[in-house]
This record gives C-alpha cells, structure tokens and sequence, in this order.
C-alpha cells in the first residue's frame, strides 16, 4: 500500500495562539464557523477548530506561540487507517521523530495520529477520526 491509498488530503492546519478569544474573533470575523471547542488537559489550554468551507484550521493555546511569519505549527494530513499510515511512514524510514500513535478524545469519537518532521523542519501530522 502507498500513501496515495492512505491519505484522503488535508484535515487541518495548526496554529498556536496565546490570546483563543481573539483568535476566535479574527477567524469569525473572516466567515469561518467554530465546529469544535474543548481543553486538553494535557496541554494545558483550550482548542478550537475552525471551518471555512473544505479549510479546517485548529487553533490552540500554547505558552509560547512564535507570533511570527511561518508560524503555522503543522499540516495533518487525513488517513483512513492510522495505523497503516504509520506503518507506511515508518517502512519509509520517515519517522524522523519516532513517534508513536496518540490518542485525544476530540470530536465524536476521538482522534488518532502521529507526527514526522518534513525536509524543512515543518510538522506533518497523519490524523484518523475514530
């Protein structure tokens, strides 16, 4: 199997914020509407992700958000089995971080995913909906 089987394209873009209730108005303002608010606790802060159409942007609180051109976090690419996925990455000699799935209790009925760093340090995320 290759990641073209795997993949199904973007889910979502990441980006820190250390003021949510602002970044909430900046991004209802641009005519995106909040489809999903929760804490991780393990983190510490809040998240929201955003819609705009096919655009989904998370947003969480860090306590150092960089606040600086390129400070998009990451890019979770969506896959249909996460565990494939991680299989592929890894079989590929991708997984530069060596990481392991995760697990969030976020949506529904959860997420899972891992994450790898990309050639010029950027995150990539693979992330399934349970």
């Amino acid at each position: 199997m290759n990641m073209k089987e795997i993949a199904t394209g973007v889910q979502h873009i990441g980006v820190p914020t250390g003021d949510m209730d602002a970044t909430i108005r900046f991004y209802h303002a641009l005519g995106f509407d909040t489809i999903y608010e929760t804490v991780n606790a393990e983190a510490g802060g809040r998240v929201t992700f955003f819609k705009l159409h096919d655009l989904v942007i998370e947003t969480y609180e860090t306590k150092e958000p960089k606040l600086m051109p390129g400070a998009v976090d990451h890019i979770a690419i969506n896959v249909k089995d996460i565990e494939e996925a991680f299989r592929f990455v890894n079989e590929a000699g991708l997984n530069n971080t060596n990481d392991i799935i995760h697990s969030l209790p976020f949506f529904e009925n959860g997420v899972k995913f891992f994450t790898i760093e990309g050639a010029n340090k950027e995150k990539v995320e693979f992330n399934q909906f349970l």
